[in-house]
């Protein structure tokens, strides 16, 4: 799928140009990035979709094909774009089954894939208290979102999610259209509200069981329990969802690959 913005007529004074608050000494591959990335924004090429070869695009931008190859290296290796060896390179989506869990890092002990099934709680809209709106960044009384639910193995709760997200991004999510969705939340969120999920920063404590927690997992007061606030990022580096998650830990761990 071809798409026209950003067409410069020439390399380094158009890139410069059209990347936005680009400095001048911005290296030409970060030009043709930043032009990459306001293309993702605008929507010119969706989740899942191919984008243009390195031919296309090197043509289009008038650079050399390997300045367009170290860009879409940095992006693919940033989670923005996939290479597909024979095939292309694809917008990166969380549709994929390989990449429903990429931000979920609790694995079953005995080490088969999670497969966890979903049971909603609520759905409401409110204004966003002031730590939500401090790390969303949103305005002084700015509405927001908040999702609770389950996540279950079978029938045992593992996870208790509280979810926030900025109201105006997602106007319109309701208990209704989050029960009908079959599919992983977050490509929910791409297909119905353009919001992609590109990286996510957590912080993890420890923690003992409150009341209600405990009730809503099934365990004892005061169990031991896995906090983690995870915030993630859209395009541009904006934060565009806070999820506070309490994991219970009987089954499963943490695992995190560090390279």
């Amino acid at each position: 799928m071809e798409d026209n913005a950003g067409m410069p007529p020439r390399a380094e004074s158009a890139a410069t140009a059209e990347a936005p608050a680009a400095p001048a000494f911005s290296p030409l591959y970060q030009q043709i990035k930043a032009l990459l990335v306001q293309s993702l924004q605008g929507g010119a090429w969706q989740p899942g979709q191919v984008i243009p070869s390195e031919v296309e695009l090197a043509a289009r931008y008038r650079v050399s094909q390997g300045t367009v190859r170290k860009a879409i290296d940095e992006m693919a290796a940033e989670n923005m774009l996939v290479r597909r060896q024979g095939k292309g390179t694809f917008v990166a989506t969380h549709a994929e089954q390989s990449t429903q869990y990429r931000f979920l890092r609790l694995t079953p002990d005995d080490g088969t894939p999670p497969a966890l099934q979903r049971k909603l709680l609520e759905c409401r809209r409110m204004r966003a208290p002031a730590e939500v709106a401090r790390l969303l960044v949103l305005k002084v009384g700015e509405s927001a979102v908040q999702v609770r639910r389950l996540l279950l193995n079978g029938s045992t709760p593992v996870v208790l999610d509280d979810i926030w997200l900025p109201g105006t991004a997602f106007k319109g999510l309701t208990v209704e259209r989050l029960q009908a969705w079959r599919g992983p939340m977050y490509r929910l969120f791409e297909a119905e509200f353009a919001v992609h999920m590109i990286r996510a920063e957590e912080k993890i404590r420890a923690v003992a069981a409150a009341p209600e927690e405990a009730g809503l997992l099934h365990l004892p007061l005061g169990a031991p329990l896995l906090s983690v606030e995870r915030l993630s990022y859209t395009y541009g580096d904006r934060p565009v969802e806070l999820r506070y998650g309490l994991y219970q830990t009987a089954a499963h761990h943490y695992r995190n690959e560090l390279i």
